[in-house]
């Protein structure tokens, strides 16, 4: 049976780890630290650590001052304040001077679940890709959860880590690489190209072994940052597979299916066809993780069909 982790407790843990290996490490939340997982951080290194209160803006404001200091602060909380009620201080107090801020949300996407759509961040990646030199993570599982957290502290520079919420199948590697703007092959195949990010890499290659079933092999690409985007890796398999789906939990709209169209349009040589997988521009609702995905178009049995319509 596949190990089920919660992405955020693995950001809560590997905050620890690296607190004992880095005293420059510091953490930052908004009254939010027991469900974004920091009070262990909290518990361990109460120097350290810092509830700013139901205050955002003020908190990344907070966080540039550490970092102007020396510090490398973590500013935590849930994805729908992080990048939108914060917007302004992320952009002008930690990007505009280019501050070594790590802006690390947790409960991002429809994944929220039962909190319903005022809490489900759907256009947050959007929000923050278009922030000049603002480096933007989306890890798959809570191994690549633990891996993102230690890249993004070694970075110089402002990060935002986007975290899901519930359980998930862990099933990447311990060994496996990861670096910052680089993508992961993670299933080759030559009839389609799966471009998948955060929880829905799993369920890319859930849908991949399936297709396999039907006579569909399909390669599938982890990526898990947004940007900068693997420019090299997108252009080579689109070169072999030119038949290609983004999948992302997150609207359709300036995320990872735009920034993999931006690529193709300006640079691919070949015909090619894209399908982008997302939320379509509407607000999130209430309802259950798998429930809300599937209605929205984010199961493996809607990247199946999409990959036959796409195969012809």
């Amino acid at each position: 049976m596949t190990e089920m982790k919660a992405l955020r407790i693995a950001y809560g843990e590997a905050l620890v780890e690296l607190g004992a290996k880095n005293e420059k490490i510091v953490v930052l939340d908004a009254d939010l630290a027991h469900a974004t997982t920091t009070y262990m951080f909290g518990e361990k290194y109460p120097n350290r650590f810092f509830n700013m209160g139901i205050a955002e803006a003020n908190m990344m404001g907070v966080a540039g001052g550490l970092a102007q200091s020396g510090f490398i602060p973590f500013a935590s909380t849930f994805a729908l304040f992080g990048a939108g009620r914060a917007y302004e201080q992320v952009r002008n107090t930690i990007c505009y001077p280019k501050l070594n801020v790590k802006v690390a949300v947790t409960h991002s996407g429809l994944t929220v679940g039962e909190d319903g759509g005022s809490h489900q961040s759907v256009e947050d990646i959007s929000l923050m890709r278009t922030i000049p030199g603002m480096t933007v993570i989306v890890p798959c599982d809570a191994v690549e959860a633990r891996k993102a957290v230690f890249a993004a502290a070694e970075f110089q520079g402002p990060v935002y880590l986007r975290i899901a919420r519930p359980p998930s199948p862990v099933f990447t590697a311990a060994d496996a690489p990861f670096e910052i703007g680089k993508a992961n092959i993670l299933r080759e195949g030559k009839d389609v190209a799966i471009f998948a990010t955060g929880l829905m890499v799993y369920r890319a290659l859930e849908a991949a072994n399936d297709l396999s079933k039907l006579g569909i092999e399909a390669t599938v690409v982890n990526f898990h940052t947004i940007k900068p985007i693997d420019r090299e890796l997108i252009l080579k398999v689109a070169a072999a597979t030119p038949k290609i789906i983004t999948v992302e939990e997150h609207s359709i709209i300036g995320g990872l299916g735009s920034a993999v169209a931006e690529v193709l349009s300006e640079s691919a040589s070949g015909p090619f066809q894209l399908k982008r997988i997302g939320i379509e521009d509407k607000f999130g609702q209430s309802g259950t993780p798998d429930e809300l995905l599937k209605i929205y178009g984010l199961s493996s049995e809607n990247i199946i069909k999409v990959a036959q319509s796409i195969k012809g």
